[in-house]
């Protein structure tokens, strides 16, 4: 069977972000696809504590918290979709924790390995990103410079859905759109 894991950043449980990725989730469930979703700002977790342990003795990360769970999930994952809203130009800090423990799927002296993740590839990144402002130029270096980091774990090919103008309350007419993106993307991705 194949695997979604679904990463939520917003504190909020029914913000923009976080209904766009439940679209989604629901369309690979429907087409049969095992579905796990982790909403991180419900976890008791740290940050990367720059130990280096999975650069040495282990081949994981050696923090032991909420994110062991989705780091292992993450890693096994053939589509993972990473929602956020856009918090002082880039993702929340939520989202921003689990990304700096993806440190631990690089393999020792990475660098400028051809190889050097230790996850498998040809995998598939989703990102929903939802902002308040509705310039679209604002922000738009969020998705390329993480899309960078996640290739070298081996999501060989990245889709973004993003939402400008996202208010608070989620407009139904911003929301509709987002939503027939991620329809046609769902339709792409899990058929």
């Amino acid at each position: 069977m194949k695997r979604l894991v679904c990463l939520l950043g917003s504190p909020k449980r029914k913000g923009n972000s976080a209904a766009i990725a439940g679209r989604l989730c629901a369309a690979a469930a429907a087409r049969g696809w095992e579905v796990r979703t982790f909403r991180l700002n419900d976890l008791s977790c740290r940050g990367c504590q720059a130990c280096m342990a999975c650069k040495g003795t282990l081949d994981r990360c050696a923090v032991q918290d909420g994110l062991t769970e989705v780091l292992a999930a993450a890693g096994e994952a053939e589509v993972l979709l990473l929602a956020s809203p856009v918090y002082y130009g880039d993702v929340s800090s939520q989202m921003k924790g689990f990304i700096d423990r993806t440190y631990s799927y690089l393999v020792p002296d990475w660098y400028g390995k051809k190889k050097p993740s230790r996850l498998a590839s040809g995998r598939t990144l989703v990102w929903v990103l939802c902002q308040g402002f509705r310039g679209e130029k604002s922000f738009g270096d969020i998705f390329p410079k993480y899309r960078r980091f996640f290739k070298s774990y081996g999501f060989d090919r990245s889709h973004l859905i993003r939402q400008c103008g996202a208010d608070p309350e989620g407009s139904t007419e911003l929301r509709d759109a987002a939503f027939k993106r991620a329809d046609a993307l769902a339709a792409e991705l899990f058929s």
